[in-house]
């Protein structure tokens, strides 16, 4: 076992403890022991039923540290839209013939930006992209007109997240290459996302649970009063 993950397992006493969010960090840092860099991940658990339309979650988020990893970002758009994304350094780009590329199997991509005017096309892909968190959506930005800012940030760090059937939001903040301090800012940034994010529908405690992990390591339970203000 690392020596860090031991400090704090023997500060706590307990292997199951509920830690402040720095020393969550830690411990699951110290835990990321493969030989590849892996992902932090985080599992929020919310006080609601998404089954109702009034309770369901989901959104974007920049995160301030990045991802630490290399986005793929396809846009669909034409003319002057497309020429932007382009320039924006958008890996993917195309219109009807992205459509059809999508519809025969093409899916190297990580997210789909498209322009309004391009929706009536983009709608025969939902049956595609829906199931994989694909599809473009004007509520987290990815159907604009402002392509090259909307490639930009998914480039530089903006995620969507939305809430499972379960009632849990999953999401990457990071690897475990980041600086404590860069895993933090990212996870607080969340975090206050997801809070801002709150449904009306939404009854009595709406963040129950947090946990971090990486790839490969275990959950650490996270105290929620870590994001107090």
């Amino acid at each position: 076992m690392p020596k860090v993950a031991k400090r704090i397992q023997a500060r706590t006493g307990d292997r199951n403890a509920v830690l402040p969010v720095e020393d969550a960090i830690k411990l699951v840092k110290a835990n990321a022991t493969s030989k590849f860099d892996e992902t932090v991940e985080i599992a929020v658990n919310l006080g609601v039923d998404p089954r109702h339309a009034d309770q369901n979650v989901r959104g974007v988020v920049n995160l301030p540290s990045g991802t630490g990893r290399d986005v793929r970002v396809a846009v669909i758009a034409k003319d002057a839209k497309a020429a932007e994304a382009t320039a924006a350094g958008a890996d993917i780009v195309g219109a009807e013939d992205l459509v059809e590329r999508i519809q025969g199997g093409f899916l190297d991509f990580d997210r789909v930006i498209a322009t309004p005017d391009m929706m009536a096309l983009v709608g025969r892909l939902g049956k595609v992209l829906g199931p994989r968190g694909l599809m473009p959506n004007p509520r987290v930005g990815t159907v604009t007109p402002n392509v090259s800012q909307a490639v930009k940030d998914a480039k530089g760090g903006a995620i969507e997240f939305r809430v499972e059937k379960a009632g849990i939001v999953h999401a990457g903040v990071g690897k475990a290459s980041f600086t404590d301090d860069a895993l933090l800012a990212n996870v607080r940034a969340l975090v206050d996302a997801l809070n801002k994010a709150k449904p009306s529908g939404a009854k009595g405690t709406y963040i129950k649970r947090i946990s971090l992990s990486s790839t490969m390591g275990p959950g650490v339970k996270v105290e929620l009063t870590s994001f107090s203000a």
